[in-house]
């Protein structure tokens, strides 16, 4: 599977959007990640279901809306609506995660699940599954512009050995501290959905897009 990057809009400046949006649609960005954080699983807020259906009318590449919010389900309905193409919920607040998944799916959209840095992976073994997408969280959510966390390389070799050795079709997608300096040992060990936010929107946004597909093709013979 080709590994992507998909920009994460946490990491934006809103007063930059329109352009930023021209960009991906000229770079042919595959998935744009959108937190959306209530102020109670993390203490932080950010986009509304009115910005993100403000938002679809840029574009038609996949919005990948990563839900880290207490009662995930409640949101659900209305970002289909808005234009969301793919959900993530986290394990740790899911009550009844595999109920949750299966609600997500009818919708006929993609169904994710996000576990924290500290989360172990086995908490999943029920879900891989019927999951599209599992994102291991590389740094603590609710805000950008942390550091990678090292030991969270071993969670996505092990989920990654699981994918293989059980012939599961979910996607790796990793979510934090992503740079030019660790996104070829992130690939490597299995994650092939890339979420970069601070280092993507730091200065010019199409240049850095273009160095990290620099370096994503330089990696030979990815499975």
């Amino acid at each position: 599977m080709e590994a992507i990057i998909s920009p994460s809009l946490l990491s934006a400046n809103p007063c930059n959007y329109g352009e930023d949006f021209k960009i991906f649609n000229n770079k042919d960005i595959k998935s744009i990640h959108i937190d959306i954080m209530d102020g109670h699983y993390v203490p932080n807020l950010s986009f509304g279901i009115d910005q993100v259906a403000a938002l679809r009318k840029l574009t038609d590449i996949e919005f990948d809306v990563h839900l880290m919010v207490t009662e995930p389900d409640k949101f659900v309905e209305a970002l289909v609506e808005a234009g969301a193409n793919s959900i993530t919920i986290h394990a740790e607040v899911a009550l009844h995660l595999y109920k949750s998944i299966h609600y997500l799916k009818s919708f006929g959209i993609k169904a994710g699940v996000a576990i924290n840095p500290a989360t172990p992976i086995g908490c999943l073994e029920h879900i891989y599954p019927i999951a599209n997408r599992i994102l291991i969280m590389s740094v603590e959510p609710g805000f950008g512009g942390q550091s990678f966390i090292p030991f969270t390389l071993e969670k996505i070799k092990a989920l990654n050995e699981i994918k293989k050795r059980n012939n599961y079709d979910f996607t790796i997608q990793v979510d934090g501290g992503i740079t030019l300096g660790n996104i070829k040992e992130v690939i490597d060990c299995g994650a092939r959905d890339i979420v970069i936010g601070s280092s993507l929107f730091k200065q010019d946004l199409a240049e850095n897009i273009d160095l990290f597909n620099k370096v994503i093709n330089e990696i030979k013979n990815i499975p």
